[in-house]
């Protein structure tokens, strides 16, 4: 048995943070760090390898943390612990970067375990039944109802398709007959509520969730 993989737990609600806390404390292939838990006598603070957060919904805050948490130093994989997933939400984090998703009524030890030490190995897991949903769901890549679990409309679909494929606004409009206004505010819906920076993130996103 190798050594403990270091795991931190970050959390919005500080009685969610002590009670994963509590939990990953029974698994012994795994250490809980601090920030100010030393990684030797006199050395360095330890850091994650693994972060664990636990929220209780996923929203547009809790989307942000998951990134932040992301581009720490190190960029260590993310377990996301929630009260509950829907496939729109799973895609969401995944898309994000998280490696792991897990409900709350899941999460004991034993199950908290295995998710991280799949994470720190880069394995991404899954409930079965929420990866069924999204496979049921996504179909055929580009098919209308992966995006719909993902949020998203069949118009702004379309343009973001078209946008991946190197089209500009003027010919967007054009072949969909939108005004080119119209497009420029599809596209900037889109990139507004998932926090996306731009045209390029906003396909990357896409591409990386499977939905192009």
């Amino acid at each position: 048995m190798g050594e403990p993989v270091p795991v931190s737990v970050v959390a919005l609600d500080p009685v969610l943070e002590a009670g994963t806390k509590s939990t990953l404390y029974a698994c012994p292939d795994v250490t809980v760090t601090e920030p100010d838990t030393p990684g030797a006598p006199g050395g360095p603070a330890a850091e994650p390898q693994v972060v664990v957060m636990i929220v209780d919904r996923f929203a547009r805050a809790e989307l942000d943390m998951l990134r932040a948490t992301r581009d720490t130093a190190g960029r260590p994989a993310v377990v996301l612990v929630a009260s509950d997933l829907t496939p729109g939400d799973a895609l969401h984090a995944l898309a994000a970067g998280a490696r792991a998703l897990l409900r709350r009524r899941e999460a004991d030890a034993p199950r908290l375990s295995r998710a991280v030490l799949a994470a720190a190995r880069g394995d991404c897991t899954l409930p079965p039944d929420l990866l069924d949903q999204l496979l049921n769901r996504s179909g055929a890549a580009g098919d209308a109802p992966g995006w719909a679990a993902a949020g998203l409309s069949e118009r702004e679909r379309s343009v973001l398709s078209m946008v991946a494929d190197g089209h500009e606004t003027s010919e967007i409009a054009q072949r969909l007959a939108y005004s080119q206004r119209t497009v420029t505010t599809v596209v900037h819906d889109i990139t507004q509520r998932f926090r996306l920076r731009n045209r390029a993130h906003a396909v990357a996103y896409a591409l990386r969730a499977g939905l192009l």
